[in-house]
């Protein structure tokens, strides 16, 4: 995402985020639109760390409607649904609760995988993740192995030990401080963000870190 102009001050941001977090989309979408209006003055580098929500969820996936009525209850996961389905039709998606849900690990593994191939493809990558997690009924952890642009991600991914470590070191260095996701460090935590914060209030966080 660089762009290479001497005359722009470079941004870097760390995103902490896990792969079935709502929030963690909603302030994806709203961060790339503060990127796509602060282009001409910034470039920016994007990097993406693990969370996981639920570290002990089954691999094989559950229903996720189910999964999160036993979680929350039904009354909160009703009223949830409803608030992200208003907030998703604000950025032109149907929010959908349909399919499975399951352990983020394997996820998070393709996601350092496509980093060592550049930010920009890693910042795609999650992007096409979220879109088909909440909105087409994809589980996160199916049709993982055959990413376009993801390099030898089908090879990757056949051994659990493939990045393994990397995430875990992730895990422990970027979650011990936070409480929840997304969470935004910007120019190495000079300036730091939660939740899904709108546009303005990223760019209000550009210029601060900038100066």
């Amino acid at each position: 995402m660089a762009g290479g102009s001497a005359a722009k001050k470079l941004i870097q941001i760390d995103i902490v985020s896990d792969t079935v977090c709502p929030w963690c989309f909603v302030g994806k979408k709203n961060l790339d639109k503060a990127l796509e209006a602060s282009r001409d003055r910034y470039d920016f580098e994007v990097r993406w760390h693990p969370f996981q929500l639920t570290p002990n969820a089954p691999k094989e996936g559950v229903d996720k409607k189910r999964y999160y009525e036993e979680k929350f209850g039904s009354g909160m996961s009703g009223r949830m649904q409803s608030r992200m389905s208003e907030i998703f039709r604000g950025h032109g998606l149907e929010y959908n609760l349909s399919g499975l849900t399951g352990k983020t690990l394997d996820s998070h593994r393709l996601i350092y995988l496509a980093g060592l191939q550049g930010h920009e493809k890693q910042h795609e990558l999650v992007g096409e993740l979220f879109l088909g997690y909440f909105t087409q009924e994809k589980y996160i952890g199916d049709s993982l192995r055959h990413k376009i642009g993801v390099e030898g991600a089908a090879e990757f991914l056949e051994d659990p030990n493939n990045g393994l470590n990397e995430v875990n070191e992730e895990l422990k260095k970027y979650t011990k401080n936070i409480n929840g996701v997304p969470h935004f460090l910007i120019n190495n935590g000079k300036q730091e963000l939660s939740g899904g914060q709108p546009p303005e209030v990223f760019l209000r966080a550009f210029e601060a870190a900038t100066k």
